[in-house]
């Protein structure tokens, strides 16, 4: 029978106004994958800050034994030195320093009080080589792509000797090749002993490699399941209070005429004028359509969406946008704003929001002449508005006075789409919006997509995840290399189709 490494009793964490955690429990077994999910803000993430120091020991109730030891970290040092260590889903590496100044950062191999940067080298590439990672330890983190960085940080948490690792969504910004990568090294680590908890809200990965599964809702432990009982249904039901039958709203579409059209887009890249990374590109939308672009990251979907919404590439950009028979201009954001063009970015914390502003001012953000009076903002007409933008998209929060970095990712994506719903565009591009969001945000995110469409809206929603495409759009082009490969009708479409499109680029098909 297997030793219980961690046991974490009663757990309570308060914050001002909040309880974000009710007496959990958890309990985790040495050399296991154990993974932990729950709905965005259930409380995941503040448990490991507990486990980890982040949370000191004297900021919440209960206990934490670890081999067997009541343990009162406080800080993030102290579980460290007994071999605990996270991976946070915002990854902790400096940009501008190389591989092996990052994993030895404040840790490093030194004589007399000087850095011994051969000994530092040396250790990085036996760590790289356990993690499957072949870089130079010289490489800049800047320079590698973030599936790469993510086997830095676990290279990075192996130098500390970790005995047991936490992962928070590792693999949220990863590519499926790069996901399978990482999964299969959490396997390798299970062979030598080394403990994890991983925490995901992609469920078939959570059904790949645990031992058992603990869904947390509300900050409590609803139950722990083995890994024989564990099913997607099981999971989603215990982790929403309820059964998800249908994943995605039934819809009805009314699809009327051509709306918006791209026509011959080319995009060069700012920096090396000489590199095409959009190569001539026919798309169109009809009005109540939900049009999907599929393809695997590099693919250029990000870059063409930006392209369409002012992103300055100066000379860099040939081709044509017209809306509603018209050719516009859409090369700066506010000309594309302009003309009834949203873009809500895949990356909500650096591009979409302001994050130390509460949801008041982030909801009116693109569209302040819609709460001002002869350029003065009309105060009650701005709380007015984002309390109604709050009940529509089902924002989560105290009130909207609350900070947008403290609420959870699937709240933050209901902030931003907010923001664009009050700009009132007609068409709408939506770049990877279910990303690092639970099911039951999707669901949610998704409502709000097909009620976009039954207003006579068109669509555009870029996404990694083929399920999510085939069940909420109308139709599907497919990229590659900065091209259209493929185009097809989602009732036609599957992920076979897609992916054969992909490899092949083969052309338009039926």
């Amino acid at each position: 029978m297997a030793s219980t490494i961690l046991e974490m009793r009663d757990i309570t964490k308060t914050f001002p106004g909040v309880k974000a955690l009710s007496n959990v429990n958890l309990r985790v077994e040495e050399g296991e994958i154990h993974a932990i999910v729950g709905e965005n803000g259930a409380g995941k993430s503040t448990l490991m800050k507990v486990l980890s120091g982040v949370y000191p020991s004297g900021t919440y109730d209960g206990k934490i034994i670890y081999r067997g030891q009541d343990c009162h970290f406080k800080g993030i040092h102290d579980s460290e030195h007994q071999g605990i260590v996270i991976i946070h889903q915002e990854l902790a590496l400096v940009p501008m320093l190389s591989i092996a100044e990052n994993i030895f950062l404040g840790n490093e191999h030194a004589r007399y009080g000087v850095i011994d940067w051969n000994a530092n080298e040396a250790r990085t590439r036996a760590l790289l080589k356990k993690v499957g990672l072949n870089e130079d330890p010289k490489t800049l983190i800047t320079n590698i792509g973030v599936g790469k960085q993510q086997l830095v940080e676990i290279a990075k948490a192996l130098s500390k000797e970790v005995r047991l690792l936490i992962l928070d969504e590792p693999t949220a910004s990863l590519s499926e090749k790069d996901s399978q990568g990482l999964l299969d090294l959490l396997l390798e680590f299970k062979r030598q002993g080394i403990t994890s908890i991983l925490i995901s809200h992609k469920l078939n990965e959570v059904s790949r490699v645990a031992d058992h599964v603990t869904i947390i809702r509300d900050g409590r432990t609803i139950e722990t399941l083995a890994r024989q009982d564990v099913t997607e249904d099981r999971i989603i039901t215990s982790m929403v209070g309820r059964s998800l039958d249908d994943r995605y709203p039934p819809r009805e579409p009314k699809i009327g005429e051509i709306v918006f059209e791209v026509r011959n887009w080319s995009v060069y890249h700012p920096l090396h004028a000489d590199r095409q990374v959009i190569k001539g590109i026919d798309l169109n939308v009809r009005k109540g359509e939900v049009v999907g672009i599929a393809g695997l990251m590099g693919a250029g979907r990000t870059e063409f969406a930006m392209s369409l919404f002012g992103r300055s590439y100066g000379r860099g950009i040939t081709g044509e946008v017209v809306f509603r028979g018209r050719p516009i201009d859409v090369s700066t954001v506010g000309k594309a704003i302009e003309h009834g063009i949203a873009y809500v970015t895949e990356d909500r914390k650096t591009y979409g929001l302001n994050l130390i502003d509460h949801i008041k001012h982030n909801i009116t953000l693109a569209n302040l002449r819609g709460v001002s009076t002869h350029g003065v903002i009309d105060d009650l007409r701005e709380l007015a508005t984002a309390n109604d933008y709050r009940g529509k998209t089902n924002i989560r929060a105290s009130s909207v006075y609350q900070m947008t970095g403290n609420l959870s990712g699937g709240n933050q994506q209901k902030v931003v789409l907010s923001k664009w719903l009050f700009a009132n565009p007609q068409v709408l591009i939506l770049d990877e919006p279910t990303r690092g969001i639970d099911v039951g945000a999707k669901y949610e995110i998704y409502t709000i997509i097909a009620r976009l469409a039954a207003e006579g809206r068109a669509v555009i929603v870029i996404s990694s995840e083929m399920p999510e495409l085939l069940g909420i759009t109308d139709r599907i082009y497919v990229m590659n290399e900065g091209r259209i490969v493929g185009e097809m009708a989602a009732a036609d479409a599957s992920q076979e189709k897609i992916m054969r499109a992909i490899v092949r680029g083969e052309g338009k098909a039926a």
